[in-house]
């Protein structure tokens, strides 16, 4: 599978993104709040030859955490556009996973022309959190993605430290894979014993702030026209039983918006959705549909 690195200029600095092969069909892909450009990976493996997929380190996250900001998902939605630019790609696929599905919402919202259709993987939908939308921002993440924010503020005396605390999550701890290793260790920066994550709160809290505004993406998802699907775990961000998004709120939503339709992929959580093979397997015979 061959696959680059490249740095792409935008506004506050530059960049970092992947690319994996060099099919004709191109899919764009957005990552998660604390997540970079290699929980990909595993997507890339099942969609190469036919497809090229090309994913960034979100700015505040991975190698692109040295950018200054602005941090909003409307500026990572600004970003997607400056990649396609970059390659020289008219119109793409665009996939986004948990937050990386409000920045797909938005770059369709704000350039329909270059976004052939969407995969939405477990986001992209305004969140039912009933009283904790009452407390501050960083709290509210903190009740939603609990050990993922936590790290941000840890350090590690080796890599093998932090791929334990990994190992540890219940999202994880029966599905580690070689996907999920790679990119843990890939979010590190530092020098032993003071390893720490590369995602930067002040851009995880700010991107928060503005994935909460449930004003901007219901007026964004009701003016869709591109195709959407989206991919809801059957199970939740901890791996409980309760997925992220329920029934009640899907069926509110596709009735809202024609161009959405919503598949739920059993078995999966929030994290095994795009990390594992049963996961990986649905998201691209998603993509492998909308291409016929």
């Amino acid at each position: 599978m061959r696959y680059k690195t490249y740095d792409v200029p935008v506004d506050g600095g530059n960049l970092k993104i992947g690319r994996w092969g060099d099919g004709g069909e191109v899919v764009l892909a957005a990552h998660g709040i604390t997540g970079n450009h290699l929980h990909f990976a595993a997507l890339a493996d099942q969609l190469i030859p036919d497809f090229t997929v090309v994913a960034p380190d979100l700015r505040g996250r991975g190698r692109s955490s040295q950018i200054v900001g602005p941090f909003s998902v409307t500026a990572h939605a600004d970003d997607l556009v400056s990649v396609l630019n970059f390659l020289g790609i008219e119109k793409a696929t665009v996939v986004g996973h948990s937050m990386g599905a409000f920045v797909a919402i938005l770059c369709a919202d704000r350039y329909p022309d270059r976004v052939r259709n969407l995969v939405l993987v477990d986001g992209g939908i305004p969140l039912e959190i009933g009283t904790i939308a009452r407390l501050p921002v960083d709290q509210r993440l903190a009740c939603l993605i609990g050990p993922a924010l936590d790290r941000l503020r840890l350090t590690f005396d080796s890599v093998a430290s932090y791929l334990d605390y990994w190992r540890r999550h219940p999202a994880l701890v029966d599905a580690w894979n070689t996907h999920i290793e790679k990119a843990m260790v890939y979010d590190l920066g530092g020098q032993p014993p003071t390893l720490r994550s590369t995602v930067r709160e002040d851009a995880v809290i700010a991107d928060a702030e503005s994935e909460f505004d449930r004003d901007q993406f219901d007026r964004a998802l009701k003016r869709l026209t591109v195709p959407a699907t989206l991919l809801r775990a059957e199970r939740g961000v901890l791996n409980q039983t309760s997925p992220l998004y329920p029934e009640s709120t899907i069926k509110i939503w596709l009735g809202a918006v024609p161009a959405l339709r919503s598949v739920t992929i059993p078995t999966v959580n929030h994290y095994t959705i795009l990390l594992t093979k049963r996961g990986v397997e649905a998201v691209s015979d998603t993509l492998e549909r909308s291409r016929r």
